[in-house]
């Protein structure tokens, strides 16, 4: 029998298949230390400290999580335990909320959800995404969703950049962030859909900001710690600089924090995957990664491969 910790009711009753007994803890808000099992599916903790629980599962042999990012669980899995996440579930709708926080702000939507709080009927102008200069920092499975959904607005430019400088074979010319210094200032908007790593960490640091242009726009649709907070905060309420952010550091972001009041900067919770759609292609991934695992089959979107088990099953 395969044990297999879930963290909802839900996705309990689907994995109620012969050969698995699927066990309700929740890695974020269960109290108790987990029982024994062989397999955790689980969510992104909202709470830090709570990381470190996944190394005092017992007999545990996979992690399977419902997102893409997996930098968060790599220094508390144990020797030998493998990892896979749901990569292809949730591109489409971070994409999309990236698309809408750049229309926002560039239209002004959050101005004029003020001014309707306000009853002020006053028409302001704004910028556009058509003929606008895009830098897409970040070219995996998100970035590449993000630049589809661009491109329809007519962009002037629109400038992938990843670790390294390469084209495509469709004629894609992909840039390096060695190219960022000469890339940066002509770019309207600049969008960071970038995991974190030690790479990346705090990347978008006071001296790439300074080579913005004046007025443009930072989307941070990624991670918060690739973003240095301070030096956003300095740009922001200096004025020069805008920014939308659904992710930031810390996080959560606590109450009175310079970000919620800062001038030009609009914020939501880190929901870029928080859609009904996504969970139903979550779940589905996870229901068939466990079926996999219990038959002793090839998993799914690895990123480590575990040790054989006792009884051969997960591996």
């Amino acid at each position: 029998m395969l044990r297999v910790l879930v963290p909802s009711n839900e996705l309990a009753r689907r994995l109620d298949l012969p050969g698995v007994e699927p066990i309700v803890w929740h890695l974020n808000d269960t109290v108790a230390d987990a029982p024994p099992a062989q397999v955790l599916v689980t969510e992104r903790p909202r709470n830090p400290q709570h990381r470190a629980r996944v190394s005092r599962i017992p007999g545990l042999e996979h992690v399977h999580l419902m997102s893409i990012g997996y930098e968060w669980v790599l220094e508390h899995l144990p020797a030998g335990v493998g990892l896979s996440n749901s990569r292809g579930a949730i591109e489409d709708a971070t994409a999309e909320h990236c698309l809408a926080l750049v229309l926002a702000a560039l239209r002004g939507v959050d101005t004029a959800v003020h001014r309707q709080r306000e009853q002020r009927w006053e028409p302001t102008w704004g910028a556009s995404l058509h003929g606008a200069r895009v830098l897409l920092l970040g070219y995996g499975g998100v970035g590449q969703e993000i630049e589809r959904r661009l491109l329809p607005f007519k962009p002037a430019q629109l400038l992938p950049v990843a670790r390294t400088a390469r084209t495509l074979p469709d004629g894609t010319i992909v840039h390096g962030v060695d190219e960022l210094d000469s890339l940066l200032p002509h770019a309207e908007v600049v969008i960071v859909a970038l995991p974190h790593t030690d790479d990346t960490q705090r990347l978008v640091n006071q001296g790439f900001l300074a080579r913005m242009r004046e007025g443009a726009l930072l989307v941070n649709i990624g991670r918060g710690a690739v973003v240095d907070t301070p030096a956003l905060l300095a740009e922001l309420e200096a004025g020069r600089l805008r920014a939308v952010l659904d992710v930031t550091d810390p996080e959560p972001l606590p109450a009175g924090h310079r970000l919620w009041q800062a001038p030009g900067c609009l914020i939501t919770a880190h929901v870029g995957g928080n859609t009904h759609r996504v969970m139903e292609l979550v779940y589905d991934r996870a229901l068939t990664q466990v079926q996999a695992l219990a038959a002793g089959t090839e998993a799914r979107n690895m990123i480590r491969a575990a040790a054989a088990s006792p009884q051969g099953r997960v591996r």
